[in-house]
């Protein structure tokens, strides 16, 4: 067997893993990639994954960054199964649909930008008609169901722990009579999470492809986390101003819900703080949420069937309309604002973060990863300014980083995961985490387990075979053709464009910083110069 890693390789975004087995090839998630320019443009050279060549997706999980490219598939001639958990389709449903809006929306805005300095226009990456063509290839499927796409194939997904429905993925193989077992862990979620069930135990495998994203840290606890929640409503409604939320629609927005609703419960947030929910799709989510209670854990349905509904609050109010969304920032006084998108790159959030963050009565509450190159990242990383719809705003805010909140598991947590496996001659393949968050974590599996582990690059096949380490393979297959190169200089341009209009963040940065940016712009010039035609 080869896999041939797509994305989510020395990054978090991106995930897919293209898998050749004998006659046959198909792909575990599609993830898309998010973060800086240069990693957002792979999104748009979807030929390199040969869609009409693959024969099934497997879906670990409903996030954008494992489902986001499913769309592109289909618009060129994907026609094969898409298999998930129940919760998952629903899941990708509204997330799928939200994502085609955005892009339509981005491109809108940079058509009329275009426009206005007789530029060329530009297409979206996928409409909703193109989303929309995802949903009839679902193929639902239960924990613990093992199926078989093909013969000399057996999937079986369990609780990953991270998300409502999310899977990891045991997978056994047969060929040339030789039996091997692969596991993908999906994304891990942190054990004693709310709402969701701790993460499956597995016990054996040849590979295991294992996700790093905070294989370098450990997180907060959770009652430490609830407590610096609790602190930041407190600094907040003391000041009279606003407690900003960016969340992943998704899990999180739910889990800060609930969290909320313990900090009422104690008595720790006021009766007359409201809190609002301003994300369309966290809304159609959480209904999601609840009309697959199954998947929930024991206590949430104990709560649930006592009547105590944590996503019911006095105080909460959901946001549906832009109206209701706008209505929020003329609020005054102390209030609560959970909003997508959970790295503040996109949707509302962007609106209260202009809005509030250059105050310093407010306070702005991180609970998720921060992308390198997104808006939150910046912001956690102590940026004075941040830009938001072409403006510079001031961070003034009080900025809370709040990692006990993650649906990934620390370090220590994955590393106790992985302490189940019974042989430490198991393969250890490190995907989904930024590369120095896997050196770490590759230098810990082999001090605590004594486990070979590989760490691929973008692009990278690696061989497999039982009871050998993975081959690197050299890629040899055609350069694919069919790339829409007008779109790609149109973007060259926009790019060089917004940076002669941004020289005066660049003069006002540090000499170190000036270097390594005009160092990094200089290379990227010598490798295109390197692909260009003598």
């Amino acid at each position: 067997m080869k896999v041939r890693f797509m994305g989510a390789a020395r990054t978090v975004t991106g995930s897919c893993y293209i898998l050749n087995a004998g006659s046959h090839r198909f792909a575990l998630d599609c993830g898309m990639h998010q973060g800086g320019t240069e990693i957002e443009q792979r999104n748009w050279d979807t030929s390199i994954y040969r869609p009409a060549d693959i024969e099934f997706f497997i879906i670990t999980h409903a996030h954008i960054d494992h489902t986001g490219l499913l769309p592109r598939m289909t618009k060129n001639d994907f026609k094969g199964r898409i298999y998930a958990t129940p919760p998952t389709a629903d899941l990708m449903r509204i997330m799928l649909l939200d994502s085609a809006h955005v892009q339509e929306m981005e491109a809108q805005w940079r058509n009329k930008k275009s426009q206005r300095h007789g530029g060329k226009q530009v297409a979206p990456l996928y409409t909703q008609r193109d989303a929309e063509a995802v949903f009839p290839l679902f193929e639902p499927v239960p924990y613990e169901k093992p199926f078989a796409p093909f013969p000399g194939l057996e999937i079986n997904f369990r609780d990953a722990g991270h998300i409502l429905g999310a899977s990891m993925v045991e997978m056994w193989t047969e060929e040339g009579g030789a039996r091997m077992k692969l596991v993908f862990s999906g994304d891990i979620g942190r054990p004693a999470q709310l709402i969701i069930e701790d993460p499956s135990i597995v016990k054996d495998a040849d590979f295991l492809f294992l996700e790093s994203t905070y294989g370098n840290r450990d997180h907060k606890d959770e009652d430490a986390s609830l407590d610096e929640l609790a602190d930041a409503v407190a600094y907040s409604y003391g000041n009279r101003d606003k407690v900003i939320i960016p969340a992943f629609a998704v899990e999180r927005t739910q889990e800060m819900i609930y969290s909320l609703y313990l900090l009422q419960k104690d008595g720790r947030l006021p009766k007359d703080m409201p809190v609002f929910v301003d994300s369309p799709l966290a809304i159609q989510a959480t209904e999601i949420f609840r009309r697959w209670t199954q998947y929930m854990d024991q206590d949430t349905r104990r709560l649930l069937a006592n009547r105590e509904d944590p996503f019911a609050m006095p105080n909460l109010h959901y946001s549906l309309t832009t109206e209701e969304s706008i209505a929020i920032n003329n609020l005054k006084g102390p209030a609560v604002v959970i909003s997508a998108s959970g790295m503040a790159d996109a949707g509302r959030i962007k609106h209260h973060l202009r809005h509030n963050l250059w105050r310093e009565g407010a306070s702005v509450v991180f609970v998720g990863f921060q992308a390198d190159g997104t808006t939150g990242r910046k912001i956690i990383d102590g940026a004075q300014k941040v830009r938001i719809f072409n403006e510079d705003v001031a961070v003034k805010a009080k900025i809370y980083t709040i990692n006990g909140f993650s649906a990934h598991a620390g370090q220590s947590q994955i590393l106790q995961w992985l302490s189940h496996f019974e042989k430490n001659t198991m393969q250890v393949i490190l995907v989904h985490g930024e590369y120095a968050a896997q050196q770490v974590l590759a230098d810990r599996i082999k001090e605590r387990f004594g486990m070979k582990t590989l760490i691929p690059d973008y692009l990278e096949e690696i061989a497999l075979k039982p009871g050998v380490e993975p081959a690197r393979v050299a890629y040899s297959e055609k350069a694919p053709a069919g790339i829409d190169w007008d779109h790609l200089l149109d973007d060259l341009e926009h790019t060089v464009a917004r940076l002669r209009l941004q020289k005066t963040d660049l003069d006002a940065k540090g000499a170190a910083q000036q270097d390594e940016i005009r160092n990094r712009l200089l290379e990227a010039g010598r490798r295109l110069s390197d692909i260009l035609p003598d």
